[in-house]
């Protein structure tokens, strides 16, 4: 089976899934210039309609997706940096999580917000958080974090179909892992673990780079006699 990196398997499953639905669209921070080069070519195949270079102000364009999916339409918004979340906070708290349930079911907001997180490497404390479990607590909200491009693909591809907004939280520390990703189409559900190894003394649970921290620790403590069961949730909510 082929490989590739875990940026490549987010630009394939955007790609994808603009292909198949009309609905879907791209909008973020500087997404024309390519920053992260997850959008390579996206301009060329898709138009200037459905790439969308928004203003510095995620409250802005935070609503204004959200606006956007509740009339019909299926944005995908790169927020660039998890702690970017912060300054939409009452957009996505009290809007994107909400709505649904305040208008009886007569709306829904098919709405994924992608945020990168940076720890480690210096980006300083306004760029480094990795602040999922914050998100976690707000009901309303669908938050998934792949450890592999594998996971990374069928995840997001499930969550670009979803009707519920959903946060998809992408370690940077990953970008560059490469992985086995199958060619032909594949989904992955929300709320299914994946067992990494199978162990009997302890189970350690890990998520997104950890994930692969763990699986090193596991492999020193078996030949300590230990084993060691590893679990990656994926879908944290």
């Amino acid at each position: 089976m082929r490989q590739i990196t875990y940026l490549q398997a987010i630009g394939e499953a955007m790609r994808e899934e603009m292909r198949r639905d009309s609905r879907v669209f791209l909008m973020g921070e500087d997404i024309e210039a390519n920053v992260f080069g997850t959008a390579t070519g996206f301009k060329e195949e898709f138009g200037a309609d459905r790439l969308r270079d928004v203003p510095l102000s995620e409250a802005g364009f935070v609503g204004a997706a959200i606006g956007s999916a509740m009339v019909g339409m299926r944005p995908i918004v790169d927020l660039t940096i998890a702690s970017f979340l912060y300054v939409a906070m009452d957009q996505i708290v009290s809007m994107a999580a909400k709505t649904t349930y305040m208008y009886g079911g007569q709306t829904r907001v098919p709405l994924v917000l992608r945020a990168s997180m940076f720890f480690g490497g210096g980006n300083a404390a306004q760029h480094s958080d990795r602040n999922y479990p914050m998100f976690m607590n707000v009901p309303g909200l669908k938050i998934i974090v792949p450890s592999t491009p594998y996971d990374m693909k069928g995840l997001l591809k499930t969550a670009i179909r979803e009707d519920d907004p959903v946060i998809s939280f992408e370690d940077g520390m990953l970008w560059g892992a490469r992985g086995e990703v199958p060619e032909e189409e594949y989904l992955i559900p929300f709320g299914v673990a994946e067992v990494k190894r199978a162990g009997t003394d302890v189970t350690v649970v890990a998520v997104a780079s950890r994930v692969q921290e763990a699986l090193t620790a596991s492999e020193t403590l078996t030949k300590e006699g230990v084993s060691v069961e590893v679990i990656d949730p994926r879908t944290l909510v």
